[in-house]
């Protein structure tokens, strides 16, 4: 049917295709048809096909009997001449379904579309050209010679016209970069216009490099980001260099520098871009995120200090009043207002120690002292605060629960207001978990390789298994009562003595055991990291 219209033809025949109707063509040997009536009867040959870098060399020959156009995503697939019209359908398993009409009026329905097609096309010239140009200029070469990656890396920041993106691989690699003067090719840029966004790791080291950056052009942005192996420079979306460093702690390029890969591949530039972009929505959300701390930091200090504040006079008054009052409901009265008030002091206190220890903030002040006279202490302080509407008594008037310690004389150099606080804490625990069924509490002490290790035993509940791995994080409780914030601070200030905190369940009976360990004398740091 083809080769008959095509036979038929006497003045003109028009085709309209995919690649994939150029390839049925071809197998027909259609082009050498077309030479033929071009040569013979002079027919006038027009084709729309979408010219692709695969088929390109088929157009090419095509084009020398024919007029070839372009069209991304032509599926218009038809021929149409002086009198005849075939259209095709493509199925699904490949072939393809023919519709054929000789009446004039589908005939010129056919010429008109493609007239319009035609219309909008571009001619197959300036296509081909514009593939060959970009297979022609593709390229990826790979630079060992470390002057000639050093001059590579300074003419590309000579050429930024409007865009360029530069991932530094450390601290180290924007001072290089200074010294050979590509950041001045940069501000030069910027002043133009073009826009300049850098990725670096910001320490003391790099910091006056940075800030006079950002002071000679305020336009060029820069984001604080870690370390890596490799650097990136992304030129105007079109060309690419990947620095591979060899020692990355050189002071000079050269030095420095291990091979560079250059590359003005479509591919590889817009992945490369795609991963700096990546990195560089990661670093603002985390900058975002650190302001936000930092402010709720802020908010949390304010109104915790504004809660410490009132409590103080509570609680002296209420104490005060107390002493004055003799009725015996009275005065049971205002020791709840007072247990009440000791634990909102106890919150406040509580919150100010987690924003000093997450702002690295929460400082040492070390001294010697006996242990065993804080463990006393915390004891006694236990024993006279304790809640007698929730401590059950039996008939002989004896505390079902029993704390036992058999003291030991151990002198160690810490903070003992601090080392106070983790005991309390464990201690406070302990009885919480306990007191309820009753129960045995033990403290003992130990001093093993100039380390005084204290364990704290109770027989109550045990661990949840739900929350033993995370015990000591913040806001980690299965209590009603606590907020999860005694063993977190806990183990920030036993660690910033040097030392380790854990937690086990009882292997034989009920109850959970704490342990904190800390060096007898410590001089390591004196602030909590």
């Amino acid at each position: 049917m083809l080769l008959q219209i095509l036979y038929n033809t006497k003045c003109r025949v028009d085709i309209s295709g995919n690649s994939k109707f150029l390839s049925k063509l071809l197998s027909l040997g259609l082009p050498q048809k077309l030479r033929l009536a071009s040569k013979n009867k002079g027919i006038r040959q027009r084709c729309i096909f979408e010219i692709t870098k695969e088929n390109i060399r088929h157009y090419k020959d095509l084009m020398k009997t024919s007029e070839i156009r372009h069209m991304d995503g032509n599926e218009a697939n038809f021929i149409v001449n002086d009198t005849d019209y075939i259209g095709f359908v493509a199925l699904s398993n490949g072939l393809l379904q023919a519709a054929y009409s000789n009446k004039r009026k589908i005939i010129e329905e056919q010429e008109s579309i493609f007239e319009t097609l035609w219309n909008k096309a571009l001619p197959a010239e300036y296509k081909i050209r514009q593939i060959e140009d970009d297979l022609q200029s593709e390229f990826l070469e790979v630079i060992s010679d470390r002057k000639k990656a050093m001059e590579t890396y300074i003419e590309l920041a000579k050429c930024v016209d409007k865009e360029a993106l530069l991932l530094f691989a450390n601290v180290k690699a924007i001072i290089r970069a200074d010294k050979l003067g590509v950041l001045d090719y940069l501000i030069d840029a910027s002043k133009r216009g073009a826009l300049i966004r850098i990725i670096t790791p910001i320490t003391k080291e790099n910091s006056e490099v940075v800030k006079q950056l950002s002071e000679k052009t305020p336009h060029i942005k820069i984001l604080n980001g870690g370390s890596s192996h490799s650097g990136l420079f992304i030129v105007d979306n079109t060309k690419l260099l990947r620095f591979e460093l060899r020692d990355p702690k050189a002071e000079e390029f050269l030095e420095a520098i291990g091979f560079v890969s250059y590359s003005n591949s479509k591919v590889a530039v817009y992945s490369s871009k795609s991963f700096f972009e990546l990195l560089w929505n990661e670093h603002i959300q985390y900058e975002r995120l650190k302001e936000s701390d930092k402010m709720k930091d802020e908010f949390i200090n304010v109104a915790a200090h504004e809660l410490r504040t009132p409590i103080q006079p509570i609680l002296s008054l209420t104490e005060v009043l107390r002493s004055k009052i003799k009725d015996i409901q009275q005065r049971e009265l205002l020791d709840v207002i007072i247990r009440n008030a000791k634990r909102s002091q106890q919150l406040t206190n509580d919150i100010l120690d987690v924003t000093k220890i997450e702002s690295h903030s929460l400082n040492l002040k070390k001294e010697p002292f006996n242990l065993n006279d804080i463990i006393t202490n915390v004891i006694d302080d236990i024993m006279t605060n304790r809640d007698p509407l929730r401590w059950s008594q039996e008939n002989d008037n004896k505390d079902i629960m029993k704390i036992s310690y058999q003291p030991q004389y151990i002198f160690v150099e810490a903070d003992k207001a601090r080392i106070t606080q983790v005991i309390s804490n464990l201690l406070s625990n302990a009885v919480k978990f306990t007191e309820e069924k009753g129960g045995d509490i033990h403290i003992s002490t130990e001093n093993i390789d100039s380390q005084v290790i204290v364990s704290v035993k109770d027989s109550g509940n045990g661990i949840d298994h739900e929350i033993l791995a995370k015990l000591f994080s913040k806001f980690t409780s299965k209590s009603y009562q606590g907020t999860g914030l005694g063993l977190f601070i806990s183990k920030s200030i036993v660690e910033a003595h040097g030392g380790k905190i854990w937690a086990v369940n009882n292997i034989h009976g009920k109850g959970a055991t704490f342990t904190f360990s800390i060096p007898i004398n410590n001089n390591n740091g004196i602030s909590i990291h």
